[in-house]
């Protein structure tokens, strides 16, 4: 097994990070590492918005509610971003060019861009020492989170990335097993295979050395999915030109 195997595998998300801020040769080094990115027809349909301004952190953390987006080395939001498809094309072309830039194809072209640059930002990272943990939370108020970036037309926040050393180093929770996520030709049903798999959390959970607790996998997502949450976010990306076809 190669270092990069071990690094991927290695992967948990840390939440508690040193008073260091990231330097700036670190930080380029993990856009450089986000941009070599695969991307669908060369659109690079995304953007990283690097948060430095004190202020802008308090704001954000009073959307997430997570102390690591208030502390952390380095806090980089990704957004989908169409914007820069329009500049200097003439109120006509731009017309020509709405269906696409609204329709849901291009939504989802952006988001899995935007994913596949912040991966390789993450690996990156995590190869470097660092520890880092991904922010779906900017979304509990993405209408403010629009306002403090000052989002244009066509641009969307996706999630955030807390990147920095390490003030923790928490147990490797269990995936999925493949049975579970690769099959081969054809979906298979695998309900005994999650049932398997509940029993190992429910182990986990009760094993680990902080918060334990009784719980499993299907047990979390039906609290995930009984509730409805953020239900603002399909008509926020209407609003900025997304997903409206």
């Amino acid at each position: 097994m190669n270092s990069t195997i071990e690094t991927i595998l290695n992967h948990r998300s840390i939440r508690s990070f040193e008073e260091k801020p990231l330097e700036k040769e670190t930080i380029h080094t993990l856009i450089e590492a986000a941009q070599q990115a695969s991307t669908s027809s060369y659109m690079m349909a995304y953007s990283i918005i690097g948060i430095t301004d004190r202020k802008k952190k308090e704001q954000l953390h009073e959307v997430s509610g997570h102390p690591h987006v208030l502390n952390n080395g380095h806090l980089f939001i990704i957004c989908a971003d169409y914007h820069r498809m329009t500049y200097g094309v003439s109120e006509e072309a731009k017309e020509d060019m709405k269906a696409n830039l609204e329709n849901s194809e291009h939504l989802m072209t952006a988001a899995i861009d935007g994913a596949l640059a912040a991966q390789n930002l993450a690996i990156a990272a995590e190869s470097m020492g660092l520890g880092m943990c991904y922010l779906g939370s900017l979304r509990n108020d993405i209408s403010k989170v629009d306002e403090i970036l000052n989002l244009p037309e066509y641009v969307s926040p996706l999630f955030g990335i807390a990147v920095g050393v390490p003030a923790e180093n928490p147990e490797k929770k269990p995936r999925l097993p493949q049975k579970a996520v690769y099959f081969e030709n054809e979906y298979q049903d695998h309900e005994e295979v999650i049932r398997a798999f509940n029993d190992k959390i429910s182990d986990y959970y009760a094993s680990r050395s902080s918060n334990r607790r009784t719980d499993t996998w299907s047990d979390q997502m039906l609290r995930r999915f009984r509730k409805p949450i953020r239900m603002d976010v399909t008509e926020y990306l209407h609003k900025k030109g997304f997903n409206k076809r």
